[in-house]
Formats: structure tokens, sequence, C-alpha cells
């Protein structure tokens, strides 16, 4: 099973952001991560609109959009117009999580819910029709360099068993390290948010990065 490879533009190089996606595109990362925050839904600010025209205009290749902001319904035309190919969501930030999954592929984008560590897997299966991906946030959303919550992992199989029935596709997301890239893959996960655990702050080329964590 091919893995895809998710930087998160987070945990780059702000003040050479367009280099950073430039040098990730030829090392083989297939979608660029960008997480939103709004200081109220998370305890933190994320990356800005700015950031993300910026790593739109250096890559062709997909961009998702992990929202973690309170009421992402409103701010759903505006991210796909920024060159969004995959909007995220969190369920419980919206008061009509189904109408905004349907907005999402209404304008023409993949949807995806981010499943928080505390939320399971019977609370969003309504809405597992209406989304191409699930992302299991495995560590508290908000904060870059926190550890691995192994807890989860319960989590990611019951997921994996529910796939093959609504056909979406398993993503991860936290403190994922090239042993968990491999350990999760065997287990149904099909995408990696990678950031200072696996791909960023290390002393290899993003090429030899991707390509160990490809083959992983």
């Amino acid at each position: 099973m091919k893995k895809l490879i998710c930087p998160s533009m987070m945990c780059a190089e702000y003040d050479s952001l367009g280099e950073e996606t430039r040098k990730l595109d030829a090392a083989g990362a297939d979608i660029f991560h960008i997480d939103i925050m709004d200081g109220s839904f998370v305890p933190n600010f994320g990356m800005g609109v700015q950031d993300m025209a910026c790593i739109r205009k250096n890559t062709e290749k997909p961009l998702d959009v992990h929202l973690m902001i309170d009421n992402p319904g409103n701010y759903i035309e505006l991210f796909a117009g920024l060159g969004a190919d995959l909007i995220h969501i969190h369920p419980e930030s919206d008061r009509h999580p189904a109408r905004t999954l349907e907005k999402i592929k209404s304008l023409q984008k993949k949807s995806g819910i981010a499943v928080n560590p505390g939320t399971s897997p019977e609370t969003i299966q309504e809405l597992l029709p209406l989304v191409d991906y699930v992302t299991v946030m495995t560590v508290n959303p908000g904060f870059s360099g926190q550890q691995y919550l192994d807890y989860v992992d319960d989590k990611i199989k019951r997921l994996a068993q529910l796939k093959t029935k609504y056909s979406f596709r398993i993503l991860v997301d936290g403190a994922v390290s090239p042993q968990k890239v491999a350990e999760l893959s065997r287990a149904g996960v099909e995408g990696f948010v990678l950031g200072t655990s696996a791909l960023f702050r290390k002393k290899e080329t993003y090429q030899k990065l991707i390509s160990q964590l490809k083959n992983c």
C-alpha cells in the first residue's frame, strides 16, 4: 500500500517557506498539510492565508487545510478559493458538521474530519458517508512537539474496520515517528502528517527522509 507523506508546514522554516515547499515537492511529498488555528477552538494560532498562498504558489501538489477553528462552515469558500484541495473540520467545532461537509464537496473539494484523541469513532460514524478522509489526531491539537498518545491506536484499528464500508482514507497527525509510520501502515493507515518527529529539523535531506519513510 502506497504511503502518503504529508509534511506539516507549520514545522517548516517560515523565512524560506517557498523554498521549503519546492524542496519537499521535489523530494516526493504527496500532500501539503496546513494548520489553521483561531486561538479559541485550540489554544494557539497557526498558519495564515498568506502562508497558504505562498505554499500554493510553489507546488501543484494537493493542499490539505486543517481547520482547527470555531464555526469552520463560515470559511469553506475562503479556503477553497485560496486553492485547498482537501479541507478537514473538527465535528466538535461545528453546529452542523454534515452541512459543512456537504458544502466542501459541492465546491468539488475533498472532505475530511479530524478526530481528537478523546473522540470515539462511534460519535462520528454518521458523518463517514460524507468524507473522503479521516485524520486521527495522535496528540491533542494545537501544539507541535507533543508525545504520541498510544491509546489512540485502538481507535485507528476500529476505523480501519469501518473504512471498507464507507470508502474513506485514514491519516494520522501528531508526533509520528518513522517507527510509527511502519507500524500504523500495517494497521491500515494510508497517510502520515509529519513534523519534527520524522521530517523537519533533521540532518538528512528531505529526499532521503521521504524515500526512507515511503519504504519503511
